[in-house]
């Protein structure tokens, strides 16, 4: 995401569907509420982030980082969690 390497964090509520954003590195980037319903988020690297409420029914979250992620109220239905990492993650 060119928004995220230029400094940008905050994308609460941001509609993502079906995104391309595998090997991203969104560490600490706010995605509450987000719709990332689809997204191809395999080895991206989701560590620390804000994923509250976030809607990731049907993700391709396979050998993603979610350590530390915060998954609170968050939609994982029918998500690919192949070898996802999600220590110390909230919510699960």
């Amino acid at each position: 995401m060119e928004a995220y390497a230029s400094g940008e964090r905050n994308f609460s509520y941001a509609n993502l569907r079906g995104a391309d954003l595998v090997e991203a590195d969104l560490s600490g980037a706010d995605l509450n509420g987000a719709n990332l319903s689809f997204a191809r988020l395999s080895l991206a690297n989701l560590s620390e982030a804000n994923l509250r409420g976030a809607v990731l029914s049907e993700a391709n979250l396979d050998y993603a980082d979610l350590r530390g992620a915060d998954l609170r109220r968050a939609d994982l239905s029918y998500a690919k969690l192949f070898k996802t990492n999600f220590d110390g993650a909230i919510g699960l």
